[in-house]
């Protein structure tokens, strides 16, 4: 009897060590397992940024932000060159990727662009959804139509019975509501509102001063274009995903790119009033 409970304890005492074991060997993996996690979470958007080796930039064709001119397949503009020289002094290169304007929070978000950097305005909504950098330049929105039916319109309440193009979650679309002006024709980028306006879809348009400037008027090929009503008048800047770290670098280099007069040789080029 002795014998068979010396044996018999033996066994318990057996498979208590053993599920002990398995316990610790779990525990310790699932510890392994979390410590990976929070490594991978606590790292930084501008390590990885740095350890890719390339920024991808989010934006829309927009002149004179983000354009390629005509027969080429570079984008060049302001904001391209602005990236470049930030890009430059992050040790990476630059990706640009052409993104649904109003889905660009979720692009951010989703991580397959690290920014958005195409003359876009900041506002509530972008402070919220995202890390916004210091503002960079001075912008507001304009309603562009046929030269020829400037006089007929002075102020807002005129343009209540026209149709109007904007860019679907643009600033311009934003000014249009905020206006009262309900008769919009919503298009996927500001230079297509401004297409909706020269083939006659629409009566107007209302898009940024900066595009406006670079792409209506004498000497541009939308000649028969003009603008005099300005709506909000507004600032831009860069978003980055929600409490990144490269906002606050790039606010640094945006800073040094300001006081060497790298900003104001693009301003100048492109004609984009700068905010110092």
């Amino acid at each position: 009897m002795k014998k068979f409970l010396a044996v018999l304890l033996a066994a318990v005492l057996s498979c208590s060590l053993l599920f002990a074991f398995a316990g610790c060997n779990k525990d310790a993996a699932e510890n392994t397992s979390n410590a990976d996690n929070s490594a991978d979470a606590s790292e930084s958007d501008l390590a990885k940024i740095q350890e890719k080796g390339v920024l991808v930039v989010g934006m829309t064709e927009y002149k004179p932000m983000n354009y390629k001119e005509k027969g080429s397949d570079e984008w060049t503009g302001f904001d391209t060159e602005f990236a470049q020289a930030v890009a430059k002094e992050l040790g990476v290169e630059v990706k640009f990727v052409e993104i649904n304007w109003d889905n660009k929070f979720n692009e951010l978000k989703s991580g397959s662009i690290d920014c958005i950097w195409n003359g876009m305005t900041i506002t509530d909504e972008a402070k919220d959804a995202a890390s916004i950098s210091n503002p960079y330049a001075e912008n507001a929105q304009v309603v562009v139509m046929k030269s020829s039916e400037l006089s007929k319109y002075s102020d807002v309440e005129s343009l209540k019975e026209l149709s109007i193009a904007v860019e679907g979650g643009s600033a311009g679309e934003k000014a249009a509501a905020a206006a009262g002006l309900t008769n919009l024709v919503v298009s996927n980028t500001q230079a297509l509102a401004l297409t909706e306006v020269t083939s006659g879809a629409a009566d107007a348009c209302i898009i940024d001063l900066t595009m406006a400037n670079s792409m209506t008027g004498e000497g541009t090929s939308n000649a028969n274009l003009g603008f005099e009503i300005k709506l909000e008048a507004e600032e831009y800047g860069i978003a980055f995903r929600k409490d990144s770290d490269v906002t606050a670098k790039v606010n640094e280099i945006m800073a040094k790119l300001m006081n060497d007069g790298t900003l104001d040789k693009l301003a100048a080029k492109y004609e984009i009033n700068l905010i110092k």
